[in-house]
C-alpha cells in the first residue's frame, strides 16, 4: 500500500501572479465545488510559465492556465488567486480550480494519432505534495466536493494533425499514469465526469 510521506515543513508554496491575474473575473468561495488536475503537456516548469503568461483573450487581456503548478520535485506554485476565474477547462473555470502537474504528456505532437502515448510517470514528491496541496483546499474552500481530470471533463474529438481522416481526444490529461486511487484515498473529493449532473 502506498503511504503519503509526511508533509515537510520546508515546503513553502511559492506565489507567482501572472501578469494579468488581477484582470481575472473575482467569485466567491461558495461558487467553488471542483478541482481539475491536469498535466502541463511541456518539457519543464518554464516553458509552462511562457505558455501561462501568453495574452490569447485580447478583449480581456488575460490566457489560460491554472491556479497552482506543481514541478517534478514537489514545488508548489500558486500563479492565480483561487477566488479568481482562470482558464483551464472549458464549461467548468467558473466553478472549479485548475492544478497544473509538470509532466511532458503527449509534448510536442500533441495531436498527432501516431503520438497519443502518455509514458511519463508523476513523481512521488509530485503526487505528495498535490495530497497536501488538496487537503489545504478543502480546509481554505469546505466548498469544495468534485475532483476531475481534464479529459473527465473535456471529451472532445478533433481531425489528428499528421492524420486528418483519423480523430484524437484534445485533453487527456492528467493521463493513464495518473494515481487516482492513490489520491482519492488521501482527499475525500468525489470524481465527477463530463456526464454527471
Amino acid at each position: 500500500m502506498w503511504a503519503m510521506p509526511p508533509p515537510d515543513p520546508d515546503q513553502t508554496m511559492q506565489t507567482r501572479p501572472l501578469p494579468y491575474e488581477a484582470r481575472l473575473d473575482a467569485r466567491s468561495d461558495a461558487q467553488l465545488d471542483l478541482v481539475v488536475v491536469h498535466c502541463t503537456e511541456l518539457p519543464d516548469l518554464a516553458t509552462a510559465r511562457e505558455y501561462g503568461e501568453r495574452v490569447l483573450y485580447a478583449g480581456s487581456g488575460t490566457g489560460n492556465s491554472g491556479h497552482y503548478y506543481i514541478d517534478r520535485d514537489g514545488t508548489v506554485q500558486r500563479w492565480v488567486e483561487p477566488l479568481r476565474v482562470a482558464n483551464h477547462t472549458r464549461g467548468y473555470n467558473p466553478r472549479s480550480i485548475g492544478i497544473e502537474l509538470v509532466n511532458t504528456g503527449r509534448y510536442p505532437r500533441w495531436l498527432d494519432a501516431a503520438h497519443q502515448g502518455m509514458d511519463e510517470p508523476y513523481t512521488e514528491a509530485q503526487i505528495a505534495a498535490l495530497v497536501r496541496l488538496l487537503q489545504q483546499l478543502q480546509r481554505e474552500h469546505p466548498s469544495l466536493k468534485f475532483i476531475a481530470g481534464h479529459e473527465d471533463l473535456d471529451t472532445t474529438e478533433v481531425a489528428a494533425e499528421d492524420d486528418p481522416s483519423r480523430q484524437v481526444r484534445r485533453k487527456r490529461d492528467p493521463g493513464p499514469l495518473f494515481p487516482w486511487a492513490r489520491v482519492l484515498q488521501q482527499v475525500p473529493l468525489e470524481r465527477l465526469h463530463a456526464e454527471s449532473p
